[in-house]
């Protein structure tokens, strides 16, 4: 968390708890209830702004939730979108300055940390389907006790307005943006949450902007051998640097594989060395323990698995205390799609479509892959015309990177990329690159390292000429 707040007292809050008839009233419910309501706004915000809707922040019964409930909520309320952790920190710890804040303070610093740790992340699924369901019953209620006063003043309009909307809350999202009103919304700080690539030709305003954004998918499409599955391990490794956790499907690669390649990139050694280097290894990952996310690598053979199969795992894996701030899938055309197709063309339109809702889904940022066409392995560079079987994948991803190295120069690792699709920023940008392939490493290369590799290129193209012509020369003094 960016912003620590001052933990001036450590003494907890303590308030006596309600009456029965108070508790019927109000339908409270216990303190360990409460804040798993909160932790599970916070931590999903799709499901947030569902709750938000149901929600009345006097329901909870103790300061420092509905402190932090009730910034949470203002904030979406003003800018149609929900604050990081860090951002809230900093906005309550600038709204308790005072002294006597002192008790308050230190409440919310310990629950916001254990939030961001992912504690307890079990029976959240329990929490937010109980909450919604309480919630109700307490809006539907308030809503009665003010119908009362409607019907003795005669105002059954009112009556009628008052029970529908407590019927219907939770139902529905937001109603919209308004373009007069909500220009704030519209230039949040928070309205694209990303995950960086890494590459900071990529990462910069004008493309990414930032890098690759919650709920949004990301493509690279390349012919087979070319570097696909690198990059993908490029994209992940820069996450955890930036201290995200990455959670990262294998669907050719075992698991070991993926996480050699993953050290090789972190260390800098190349993969087939990594193991003589175990105990450096070891010793990186003590070392930056607390600055490094984690990574979480799952296989299923090729063909298996459905975003049912991921749904599941990850539901699991939040059971165990893991939430992942990005997903790495290698690749999505190797997957099934939850509905069967008699066209490879509508089976791999369909996964991208599943995909890319699982993207929305999860909130987090989704990077996958896509076969090319052969076309795809004999041309400069790789654009949308290239997304093998269906150009309808195309129309679903929110990012399309294509990836060339032609056969000639896959020794030498250079290459380019071509930005086809970009809806964060320009495209139809290209780069020339360098892919470190023993190590998973991708680098965009200066104007004196492309004439150098435009020279290594003609010489090597001109030293595969004579060597051509010198066999051509060999095989006709043979034979005469």
């Amino acid at each position: 968390m960016s912003v620590v707040f001052m933990k001036t007292m450590s003494v907890e809050q303590t308030k006596p708890e309600p009456s029965k008839a108070e508790a019927g009233k109000h339908f409270s419910f216990d303190k360990s209830f409460q804040e798993k309501i909160v932790q599970a706004f916070l931590i999903d915000r799709n499901w947030a702004s569902q709750f938000a809707e149901v929600l009345d922040v006097n329901f909870f019964q103790f300061a420092y939730l509905k402190k932090i409930a009730d910034t949470y909520m203002s904030y979406s309320k003003k800018y149609k979108e929900f604050p990081s952790m860090a951002l809230l920190a900093q906005i309550i710890a600038s709204e308790l300055k005072n002294p006597s804040d002192g008790i308050l303070r230190s409440q919310i610093h310990d629950f916001l940390l254990r939030v961001e740790e992912n504690k307890d992340l079990g029976d959240l699924g329990y929490v937010k389907e109980k909450s919604l369901d309480f919630c109700k019953r307490a809006g539907l209620q308030k809503a009665l006790e003010a119908s009362i006063e409607f019907i003795e003043t005669e105002k059954y309009e009112k009556v009628v307005e008052t029970i529908k909307s407590a019927i219907n809350a939770g139902n529905e999202h937001s109603p919209g943006l308004e373009l007069r009103d909500d220009v704030d919304a519209r230039y949040s700080e928070t309205f694209r949450r990303t995950v960086a690539t890494g590459v900071k030709q990529l990462d910069e305003k004008k493309i990414l902007n930032g890098g690759l954004g919650a709920g949004e998918l990301g493509v690279i499409i390349a012919p087979t051998g070319v570097g696909k599955s690198h990059l993908l391990t490029h994209f992940g490794a820069q996450a955890l640097l930036q201290g995200k956790n990455v959670l990262h499907y294998t669907f050719e690669l075992n698991e070991r594989a993926v996480g050699v390649r993953y050290d090789s990139h972190l260390l800098g050694i190349d993969s087939i060395d990594c193991y003589d280097h175990k105990e450096q290894i070891k010793k990186y990952y003590e070392d930056n323990a607390e600055t490094l996310g984690r990574l979480k690598i799952k296989y299923y053979p090729t063909g298996t698995a459905t975003i049912n199969t991921l749904r599941a795992h990850i539901d699991k894996l939040a059971n165990e205390g893991f939430r992942p701030d990005v997903l790495v899938i290698d690749y999505a055309g190797i997957m099934r799609s939850t509905e069967k197709y008699e066209l490879l063309r509508l089976e791999l339109k369909k996964i991208y479509e599943e995909l890319r809702g699982f993207a929305n889904e999860v909130d987090i940022p989704v990077w996958t892959a896509s076969q090319s066409n052969k076309e795809g392995a004999n041309k400069d560079y790789v654009d949308l015309t290239n997304m093998a079987e269906a150009y309808g994948q195309a129309h679903v991803a929110d990012f399309v990177l294509g990836l060339a190295r032609k056969s000639m120069s896959k020794s030498t690792g250079y290459g380019n990329i071509f930005i086809a699709k970009n809806r964060a920023g320009v495209d139809g940008v290209q780069f020339q690159i360098h892919l470190d392939t023993a190590r998973s490493k991708l680098r965009i290369l200066s104007e004196e390292e492309f004439n150098k590799m435009k020279s290594d290129q003609e010489e090597l193209e001109d030293g595969n000429l004579k060597n051509f012509f010198r066999e051509k020369i060999r095989d006709f003094q043979k034979n005469h």
